[in-house]
């Protein structure tokens, strides 16, 4: 064993897993261990697992076995952290398992394998102010709260991460200075529910910067708004009180984004569903929405072939699509998993239906995605740059891009940037996903 410790991490899921895995490596990293690259730098490696479907838990699977093949020792965590049973049934040989957020768990049990230096000196082998980031240095997620108070019939969430519980609202403001001293240009708002953040609080008052603020979503967006970087909200439910942030999107303050997992639209899907917050005027509402900022962007998933779900139930499903003209949609099959309540529902879909409709709902909603971006030609917009191909051309985002899981900005090179830069640029040209765009300027 090397005198510096040295944990290999593996970090698999969604961006609020990735804030955990950020957490914990953080946590590591100021104990005086360093982050090995491979597997035969480490002296253990963490695996931070994804539970959420099946094919989910098959990866987080394979990464394990990887891992045990290529060390041997290994440490599981995350949303499959849960299932310690089907984990150790497959791979009995891990060294300990737990579940998301158990961070301290993860941490003595790095411990118990490789203690950590006794020499280290956290004033001199120092952590950056804003911890360990597994993101570029010119965006960062911030998650405000853990767990969910739904129960959808499709998701076992709340059964891993437990109910809804709100982070104190000046640490997250804390946090989030934090990231844009150190440079950060985007902060994107993650939770499970970001449109409840607050309510198992009663949105009570916290304080920062020497003033009381509000623990709800509209407080929060109107004071990240402070820091002059772009923020981006994901993962909301259409609550009455996203009514009250569309203003502060028109205004420039925070971007004119939505992730809003709308996952059907047919009433008795969506009651079959259990899904929260949704009503017969969602589409006024998305209209309304639009009335007041124009360049809104929404982007949602949905979910087909769901139990009980009819050919009427699918149309319906693609009718609203058409008036709704949402400019970001990603599309998944049905799939039981394990602990949801929507398994023991009659009248399951085959799957060769499901297929078919999901090769329908994909060409349908492409077209509609395609035509909306078509409209931007022309227009001049402010782009962040992610990367640099190989050729020296610039590869960027809008603020209708939220990092990969959008479409991206294709740059000329006329003029010289580098990552995290923002430019002004003009749009050329589109396809189904894609912007192709000439720099104007950089900001």
């Amino acid at each position: 064993m090397s005198s510096t410790p040295k944990v290999g991490f593996v970090s698999l899921g969604c961006p609020k897993a990735l804030v955990d895995s950020e957490r914990i490596l953080t946590q590591l990293r100021t104990e005086g261990y360093q982050i090995s690259a491979s597997y035969d730098g480490a002296d253990v490696v963490v695996v931070n697992t994804c539970g959420f479907i099946d094919s989910a838990k098959a990866e987080s699977l394979d990464a394990i076995g990887e891992a045990l093949a290529e060390n041997g020792k290994v440490i599981v965590t995350g949303c499959m952290g849960v299932e310690e049973n089907a984990i150790r049934k497959v791979h009995p040989s891990v060294l300990s398992v737990s579940g998301p957020q158990e961070y301290e768990e993860v941490v003595r049990a790095v411990h118990e394998v490789v203690p950590p230096n006794i020499e280290h000196d956290p004033f001199v082998d120092l952590v950056p102010p804003q911890g360990i980031k597994l993101t570029p240095r010119h965006y960062a997620y911030l998650k405000i709260s853990e767990g969910c108070n739904h129960h959808c019939s499709f998701c076992i969430i709340p059964s891993m991460r437990g109910k809804l519980v709100s982070r104190p609202i000046g640490d997250i403001m804390e946090e989030a200075q934090r990231l844009v001293n150190a440079g950060v240009k985007e902060i994107l708002v993650i939770s499970q529910d970001t449109s409840a953040f607050g309510v198992d609080v009663k949105y009570r008052s916290g304080f920062w910067d020497g003033r009381p603020i509000k623990t709800n979503m509209v407080a929060l967006a109107e004071a990240l708004s402070k820091f002059g970087v772009w923020v981006r909200f994901h993962y909301v439910y259409p609550y009455p009180n996203v009514d009250q942030i569309i203003p502060l999107m028109a205004d420039g303050k925070i971007l004119p984004y939505l992730d809003i997992p709308f996952q059907h639209a047919s009433p008795k899907i969506l009651k079959a569903m259990k899904r929260p917050a949704f009503e017969d005027k969602t589409l006024a509402r998305i209209k309304q929405w639009r009335e007041i900022c124009p360049d809104l962007t929404i982007r949602s998933t949905f979910i087909v072939g769901f139990p009980g779900e009819t050919e009427e139930d699918f149309q319906y499903l693609l009718d609203w699509l058409t008036e709704a003209q949402l400019d970001r949609v990603g599309c998944f099959k049905y799939s039981d998993v394990e602990g949801a309540s929507a398994n023991d529902l009659p009248d399951h879909v085959p799957e060769e239906v499901k297929q078919e409709r999901w090769e329908r709902f994909m060409a349908h909603q492409q077209a509609i995605s395609a035509a909306r971006l078509q409209l931007k030609i022309g227009k001049e917009i402010e782009v962040v740059i992610d990367e640099i191909d190989e050729e020296g051309f610039p590869i960027g985002r809008s603020s209708a891009d939220a990092p990969e899981i959008d479409g991206v900005v294709y740059l000329d090179k006329e003029i010289p940037v580098k990552v995290g830069d923002k430019v002004y640029a003009k749009v050329m040209d589109a396809d189904e996903y894609d912007l192709f765009a000439d720099i104007i300027r950089i900001i």
